[in-house]
């Protein structure tokens, strides 16, 4: 009997590679501090070292790494995995993740085996909201909070009625405990809601800021950066007077190249530069601003402020969300949130 096939190991691969792409899978992303330790641990225990005295994490060095990222990436390429990598944009040092990645990916193919029907299409309709309902020229959001997360719990025609109603109707949908396609589209209740969410947080698709506002991790955008370019950015759009792309839902930094859903734009609202917060020093120095921090924008010449936003700050940074924030009492929720495509002029 013939075995199945194996696909072609790189040169030089060991059980070393093996057990760092064991525990790589296992956590689906690592920085570098993290990989130090991770390669320590093997090291220590393919060296048999005594348990006293284990290999420091400090003398794996980052060309120990990107060596095994290497083999790595060559071991699972035919399998249609990758490693990819980008800066975490909530950190002001911009450290850079790694994560293990399905090379074919979108929602239904990376979350099918895992959730069901009804979440699968409730994750879309999150997407939805976060690239398009709540990201705007006026408001680059790319988040949304709890309450904007509960309304879309539901497909647009039947979020009219009641969350907790409807479940005699539903089950009368049902055949032997086969849901139909009534049943398949009836959505999710808010209880299911918080529980996917809380669900998608801890296994690392989502990150949920102090403020409460939900948004895709560096994960999620390096393994569906495909689907959302595909999805939510027309790539045919050009203005008709040469002056460029039009704006798109996806954004990209002027300094790194990289997704950018977190950070500044220009003071000029039909101006496209956006800069995450950890490039904009370097990105300066080499535009040769002055000392005394005079900045221009290097496509329109409008100055940069550095108080035009996006992301959920450019929710949170403006005076209505703070002052109702202020006023709140019994969790009542902010309007600036509730409908960030409305604005204060005066805040602009």
């Amino acid at each position: 009997m013939s075995r199945e096939w194996e696909p072609p190991l790189p040169a030089g691969y060991n059980d070393a590679n093996r057990a760092f792409i064991q525990a790589f899978m296992a956590r689906g992303t690592l920085t570098f501090p993290e990989a130090q330790k991770v390669l320590a641990g093997i090291k220590t225990a393919l060296e048999n070292r005594d348990p006293n005295d284990p290999v420091s994490p400090d003398t794996i060095t980052m060309t120990d790494f990107e060596n095994f990222i290497h083999s790595a990436r060559d071991a699972i390429e035919p399998l249609d995995y990758d490693i990819r990598n980008m800066r975490d944009q909530t950190d002001r040092r911009g450290q850079r993740i790694w994560a293990f990645t399905n090379a074919h990916s979108d929602p239904a193919t990376q979350l099918g085996t895992t959730r069901t029907p009804e979440e699968v299409a409730y994750i879309k309709r999150l997407l939805d909201a976060m690239f398009e309902e709540y990201n705007t020229p006026r408001m680059e959001v790319m988040a949304v909070d709890e309450g904007q997360a509960l309304r879309v719990s539901r497909p647009a025609g039947r979020r009219q009625s009641n969350i907790n109603g409807d479940e005699a109707a539903e089950n009368s949908g049902s055949e032997n405990g086969a849901p139909t396609s009534t049943a398949a589209s009836r959505g999710l209740k808010h209880s299911e809601v918080l529980s996917l969410l809380s669900s998608l947080v801890a296994e690392g698709w989502l990150n949920k800021s102090e403020a409460g506002f939900y948004r895709l991790t560096e994960r999620a955008l390096i393994e569906l950066w495909s689907w959302l370019m595909a999805t939510y950015n027309d790539n045919e759009t050009e203005a008709d007077n040469g002056d460029g792309p039009e704006w798109q839902c996806i954004k990209f930094c002027e300094a790194c190249k990289e997704i950018v859903t977190d950070g500044q734009r220009c003071d000029e609202p039909d101006c496209l530069v956006r800069l995450h917060d950890f490039c904009e020093d370097a990105f300066w120095r080499m535009q040769g601003s002055r000392a005394d921090g005079e900045r221009k924008c290097p496509k329109c010449g409008t100055g940069w402020t550095g108080n035009h936003f996006i992301g959920e700050r450019a929710v949170t940074s403006r005076v209505g969300y703070q002052r109702s924030r202020a006023g709140r009492r019994g969790g009542r929720r902010s309007q600036a949130v509730a409908e960030p495509n409305e604005t204060d002029e005066e805040e602009d």
